[in-house]
């Protein structure tokens, strides 16, 4: 990652309080980025937000992307150069439970930022992240590429291709001209320590592992483009410097996923985790909504025009996760093994 670029550059991070997030915000700090997070609570306990203590280390202000005027205030104080929009309702199954909240978050808040942002001067790029599931998919196992149809038949897909559509509005009827590139961001399944959400296959074993339990599997050959949650970081982190210092060719659409060899099965990923963290596995016989059974991303276009490919193998991704997750299990802290991995994948070579 391009440290120096990042040193004392104002950025503002929603949804800084979750999973990708926290991650995210980590690695900015070691850069010397000053940031503002903006967002609900931690959405887990334990939350590897809380674990860093990075509530104490940036401006954190706790609000919701639905209160326009909070959200409108928090942007116009910070005064930020670079904006990652990640707060969302980031599960399909609770959108089930909850459509109304899910689009009012991830379409509606989208909306809500990108009003904020219009009146923000400061602004030079704008990053929001969405979904691989942003796609119409119709179950043909395609890599999806970034001019392919936007669609969703559960109400989170939906929600973040009425997002997709959004942000490009916004960028075509106001930013462009403004001269503020914008790009979305479309990664696949991430893993790595410190997710305890629920209903995701890697904090389910996680949560299993700690209490001695059996992980309950729903759809174990069900296809995912797993990756390492450093990996689509690195592409959001040098997505924002290509918008800042190259302006509107980089705006659009972009995909971060891993290499074709590593979209795997979910029973494929569990055989070969249960390596570092053992677990005993039990098939969930309860009644489940539907969901896609095949997603893959074509990255061509971050290969060829953004120079980012993956570097972590997904054998090696779970490695890393499961000494994670084993090692703060023994004692170990948090915020060390995070900034550690951070460290270690910062002098990664590409491969």
């Amino acid at each position: 990652m391009t440290g120096g670029f990042w040193h004392g550059r104002r950025v503002f991070i929603t949804g800084h309080t979750g999973f990708k997030g926290a991650w995210l915000t980590a690695g900015l700090l070691r850069d010397g980025a000053i940031v503002t997070g903006y967002a609900l609570p931690p959405p887990t306990d334990p939350a590897l937000f809380d674990l860093l203590g990075l509530a104490h280390k940036i401006t954190h202000i706790e609000s919701d992307v639905r209160d326009v005027a909070k959200l409108s205030a928090a942007v116009a104080g910070a005064r930020p150069e670079i904006v990652f929009h990640l707060a969302a309702q980031s599960l399909v199954r609770p959108s089930y439970e909850d459509p109304r909240g899910t689009f009012d978050t991830n379409t509606t808040g989208t909306l809500n930022l990108l009003e904020a942002l219009r009146a923000c001067p400061s602004v030079r790029a704008i990053v929001v992240v969405t979904s691989d599931k942003c796609y119409f998919n119709n179950e043909t196992g395609a890599f999806f590429r970034e001019d392919d149809p936007l669609g969703g038949k559960d109400p989170y897909s939906a929600s973040k291709a009425a997002a997709e559509i959004v942000a490009r509005s916004y960028y075509e009827s106001f930013f462009k001209a403004a001269g503020v590139p914008l790009a979305t961001a479309r990664a696949g399944n991430v893993i790595g320590g410190g997710d305890w959400a629920k209903d995701r296959l890697i904090p389910d074993v996680a949560r299993a592992y700690a209490a001695g339990a059996p992980v309950l599997i729903r759809n174990p050959g069900a296809t995912r483009p797993w990756q390492h949650v450093l990996e689509p970081l690195r592409g959001y982190r040098l997505l924002a410097e290509k918008l800042f210092t190259d302006g509107g060719i980089f705006s659009g659409g972009w995909n971060f996923g891993p290499r074709p060899g590593d979209i795997r099965a979910v029973g494929d990923v569990l055989a070969r985790l249960k390596e570092t963290l053992p677990f005993d596995l039990q098939p969930d016989a309860a009644p489940q909504p539907e969901e896609a059974r095949t997603l893959a991303l074509d990255i061509h276009k971050a290969e060829e025009k953004l120079g980012w490919r993956p570097r972590l193998r997904l054998d090696d991704a779970l490695r890393w996760t499961g000494v994670w997750y084993k090692n703060f299990g023994d004692g170990a802290s948090a915020q060390d093994l995070t900034l550690r991995q951070i460290e270690d994948y910062a002098h990664m070579e590409d491969t």
